[in-house]
């Protein structure tokens, strides 16, 4: 498993582990490299996963390299900034978006957190 920036690299292989099956809220970002929103919502995701570590799980996944996730969840726009709680996506946000508009979307799911 890859973690960078506090960050978990979601693949086909680990989505159900450390997305689904988390005790943690998660924040997962479906984007591909390719992509220019992408890089635009990526420094935004990566200061989340800093603030909110302990409370908030991040999982960013390729959707170029793992299409399966992406299609299970009907993701037809990147970036989606999908918010998953006791194994469901409960939300998301598509589009390159402020950080202040996405805490308001991830906040919510927070809550039952200590």
């Amino acid at each position: 498993m890859n973690v960078v920036n506090n960050i978990i690299e979601g693949t086909d292989v680990n989505f159900d582990t450390e997305v689904l099956a988390s005790e943690l809220p998660v924040l997962v970002d479906f984007w591909a490299p390719w992509c220019a929103p992408c890089r635009i919502v990526a420094p935004v995701v990566e200061e989340i996963a800093n603030d909110l570590q302990g409370k908030l799980k991040v999982v960013k996944v390729n959707t170029d390299v793992n299409p399966a996730i992406a299609q299970r969840y009907g993701i037809m726009s990147i970036p989606t900034l999908g918010i998953f709680k006791n194994g469901k996506m409960v939300n998301s946000v598509i589009g390159a978006v402020p950080k202040e508009y996405l805490m308001q979307a991830i906040t919510p799911y927070l809550d039952s957190v200590n």
